[in-house]
């Protein structure tokens, strides 16, 4: 029970912005790590359920609750995913070889086309949840892209576990060879079929199509990252969890509508 609590508190160390007791960054206390993961995102997931409540039920204004719902997911995880989403946006707009796509991924410097893609993928946000934040009936679509927060970091998880890794001396090789692959892996798949019947519960059409459009969403980040990486990173890992979950807010966006 010991060696899980330090997973746990490892996987919320690295991953958050969540104060954690301290723990030391051992094999066997990165050993099932990923299996603590996707509990970040009920973390955020829970907070935005409880910021479009309290919008509605002391009737704030809907630009300021999308305002921080927008901000959620960047207060718990100090940004770190969205860090990613920048440097592999910069590395693909840059059209370079393999090796320097990569050290672009390393380049602590915001290129023209990662302020561009922060505009973008902000504003997507909060186009989606003005949309979401409109009636307590889409509601059930806030709580579908709550469980999604689970869904992204669940598959985003089975990536780093199972795909190639682009470098063997990055931070993703590092913790696939300290975890349990097996294992985590059959844990991930396992709250993935979970979180898909939860989304579906609470609105068939609505769940079916978010976690489907998850599902495309993470064939192109297997698709972008062999493709122009040979293999994944840290950086492309927090790529495919941003536009995972912009993608489910925007799909849930649209089918509300109908």
């Amino acid at each position: 029970m010991k060696s899980l609590w330090n997973n746990f508190k490892v996987a919320f160390a690295m991953f958050s912005k969540i104060p954690m007791p301290r723990a030391d960054w051992t094999k066997e206390n990165m050993k099932y790590m990923f299996c603590f993961f996707p509990f970040i995102g009920t973390v955020i997931g829970g907070l935005t359920m409880l910021v479009a409540y309290l919008g509605l039920r002391f009737g704030y204004q809907p630009g300021f609750v999308t305002a921080v719902l927008v901000l959620v997911p960047v207060f718990v995880t100090g940004g770190i995913h969205v860090d990613g989403l920048l440097d592999t946006s910069d590395a693909l707009s840059s059209w370079q070889e393999r090796s320097r796509r990569l050290e672009i991924l390393k380049d602590s410097h915001a290129g023209a086309f990662a302020v561009i893609t922060a505009a973008v993928y902000f504003i997507a946000w909060y186009g989606a949840y003005s949309q979401l934040f409109n009636s307590a009936e889409n509601m059930r679509a806030i709580g579908i892209l709550s469980l999604g927060f689970m869904v992204s970091r669940c598959l985003s998880g089975i990536g780093v576990i199972t795909f190639p890794k682009a470098k063997a001396d990055g931070t993703v090789a590092e913790f696939s060879r300290n975890s349990a692959d097996v294992l985590s892996r059959n844990v991930l798949i396992v709250y993935l079929v979970l979180l898909a019947a939860g989304m579906i519960l609470i609105r068939p059409v609505w769940g079916s199509l978010a976690f489907v459009g998850a599902l495309l969403i993470f064939w192109y980040y297997h698709h972008i990252a062999m493709k122009y990486f040979g293999g994944t990173t840290g950086d492309i890992s927090g790529f495919f969890l941003c536009i995972c979950e912009v993608g489910m807010a925007l799909i849930l966006a649209v089918v509300s509508n109908f």
